[in-house]
């Protein structure tokens, strides 16, 4: 009995320990102390003012980030906040925004906010345990499918006292999800009273973030004001921070187009992801003369994963030895010298870049979590980490290509009339490679024209911004070229990506079709991780067995960011862990 009351004595201890914080981080302490005065990547004493100029590609059509609906404008980020401030210069730690202290349950089964009494809205109205609560009902049955699949997890919301909102998780397995509500975007209740929450629309929604709407041409423009009575500005995540007293983005018809406009000084900064662009039309002449400023950072970031993905919904795909085969007719070697001057490395992880990557043979630890799946997942998983193949010149593509034609006979199909057919109903095997951008029509032609040489007729379509989401969110496609983007702590964003049941949910990530029990397993292992270590086990061991399906043809990532911007803004000197923040960036201008 003395043991058991000592007991619940250190728990209740654990319990204090960990109450009234001001940050938390997914593994280990956050880097920043109580009464932080900033972020290390800030500069406080940036002037205010000012008006920085971006562009966009595309239009827009809905002031609604949050519903699957429409195409939202770009920087609408600005206007809303969430209960805590995610840094940039750590893998995952919040620290408290419209929550001045958060109360956090040792397992991670529960998080109580207490929200600050200050906090208002853009109308004037305060943010209210209501407008939590609120926000995460709507969001949780009518918002987009990562909100939907994040929320149906809280077990139950209550109000432990006033200001307060306490969130339950059960059994505290997904030991990111107090985080994850924590970045819960705070939407105002009384706005929608009366409103159709999933109905787009250009009616700006008042938010509690640094900036408003004042001013749009839909489709064309939209601008940003920074708020006079913005009540959060001295906070220390905010200092030195939204530091331009107005933000505007120009919309462009393509990148190309954007790139021209400027070089013409119509707007402030680019962020260029083309090496090939970078290193041939940057030459203009303002750069000679000063005025505008180039820049390459070189980051840790991970690159997630760029590649061509296979629809496994579509028959054609379903068999893993088809979509390892066309993986052969890919040549980065040629592609990266011939189209990128040599700029790119080429991919063999969902986590590149990273100590998240699968290297060499499993682990102890990734064992442990992929034994009981033997038989059930490829054996490629439990020997050596997964490469692409490499062409190594002309040599290298012809033996890679009699490799994909071995598999590719594996499979069912032959060779009739130099086509490739499938042996049984004399199918063609014929596909539709889908673009967003005509700068990747260069790498999909050359892809197509090897997989020619196989007997494989692959059509190239580079469709619209708008056209292209709405069938990539339909999983109306073949293949498409597309990125997962990840973070140096992965979680439930990967259930979002890769789970069984988003698989039919339109407008998930899960492009691919994902429908692996061995998947789900292990992306509940990694959200469960309690250590760095243990996350980066079951991590790689999530990347071993996407790899090894070959659900996609892996491209290519990098490792520097290229930024041009012209002489009237400027940025800190440190540029933190997740790269530049054009939240940090100032104006210089006279």
């Amino acid at each position: 009995m003395r043991g058991l009351v000592l007991l619940v004595i250190l728990l209740v201890g654990a319990v204090a320990a960990r109450a009234d914080t001001h940050g938390i981080a997914m593994h280990g302490e956050p880097k920043y102390p109580p009464g932080f005065a900033h972020f290390d990547y800030v500069n406080p004493n940036a002037p205010k003012g000012g008006r920085l100029r971006l562009a966009a590609i595309g239009g827009f059509d809905s002031l609604n980030p949050f519903i699957i609906k429409g195409e939202a404008a770009k920087g609408l980020g600005l206007t809303f906040e969430s209960l805590m401030a995610r840094s940039q210069d750590e893998p995952f730690s919040l620290y408290g925004l419209l929550a001045g202290s958060v109360d956090v349950a040792p397992d991670r089964s529960w998080i109580t906010f207490t929200l600050r009494p200050e906090a208002r809205f853009s109308d004037g109205k305060p943010v209210t345990v209501d407008d939590v609560v609120f926000t995460y009902k709507t969001l949780r049955s009518k918002g987009r499918p990562n909100h939907r699949l994040f929320y149906r997890q809280v077990t139950s919301v209550t109000r432990p006292g006033p200001n307060k909102v306490k969130f339950d998780f059960g059994s505290g397995e997904n030991r990111e999800l107090a985080l994850i509500l924590g970045l819960m975007p705070i939407l105002p209740k009384h706005f929608f009273a009366g409103r159709d929450f999933e109905r787009t629309g250009l009616d700006a929604i008042p938010g509690s973030g640094p900036y408003e709407v004042v001013e749009l041409e839909p489709g064309r423009l939209i601008s940003y004001r920074r708020r006079s009575d913005y009540w959060g500005l001295s906070l220390a995540p905010n200092r030195g921070r939204y530091n331009f007293d107005r933000i505007d983005y120009t919309y462009y018809r393509d990148a190309g187009v954007a790139l021209m406009a400027f070089k013409s000084g119509d707007y402030d900064l680019r962020f260029e992801h083309d090496p090939a662009r970078w290193a041939t039309l940057y030459d203009f002449p303002a750069v000679a003369a000063g005025d505008v400023v180039k820049e390459e950072v070189i980051h840790g970031l991970t690159q997630g994963m760029r590649g061509f993905a296979f629809n496994t919904r579509r028959p054609m795909f379903a068999d893993p030895r088809v979509r390892a085969a066309l993986a052969y007719a890919f040549d980065f070697d040629w592609a990266n010298r011939s189209l990128f001057h040599g700029a790119y490395r080429q991919s063999a992880s969902y986590f590149s870049n990273s100590d998240l990557a699968a290297v060499g043979p499993p682990s102890a630890g990734e064992l442990a979590l992929l034994e009981p799946w033997r038989g059930r997942v490829p054996d490629e998983v439990f020997g050596p980490a997964y490469a692409p193949p490499f062409a190594d010149g002309p040599a290298g593509l012809r033996r890679n290509l009699k490799q994909a034609f071995k598999l590719l006979t594996e499979a069912g199909w032959l060779v009739r009339d130099g086509r490739l057919v499938d042996a049984k109903s004399g199918r063609l095997i014929t596909f539709e490679i889908l673009l967003a951008d005509p700068r990747d029509e260069r790498i999909a032609l050359a892809f197509a024209q090897n997989l020619e040489r196989l007997g494989i007729a692959a059509r190239i379509r580079t469709a619209d911004a708008a056209q292209y989401e709405r069938r990539r969110r339909a999983f109306d496609f073949d293949v498409i070229l597309t990125d997962w983007y990840q973070s140096l702590s992965p979680g439930s964003e990967q259930l979002y990506y890769w789970g069984s049941a988003e698989a039919g949910i339109e407008g998930s990530r899960n492009y691919v079709g994902v429908r692996d029990p061995a998947v789900d397993a292990m992306v509940g292992h990694l959200t469960a991780a309690r250590t760095r270590p243990e996350l980066i086990a079951a991590t790689r061991a999530l990347d071993r067995i996407l790899l090894w399906s070959h659900y996609v043809v892996p491209l290519y990532h990098d490792t520097v960011e290229r930024v041009a911007y012209w002489h009237g803004v400027a940025h800190p000197a440190v540029v933190p862990l997740y790269g530049h923040q054009l939240t940090t960036w100032w104006s210089i201008a006279p």
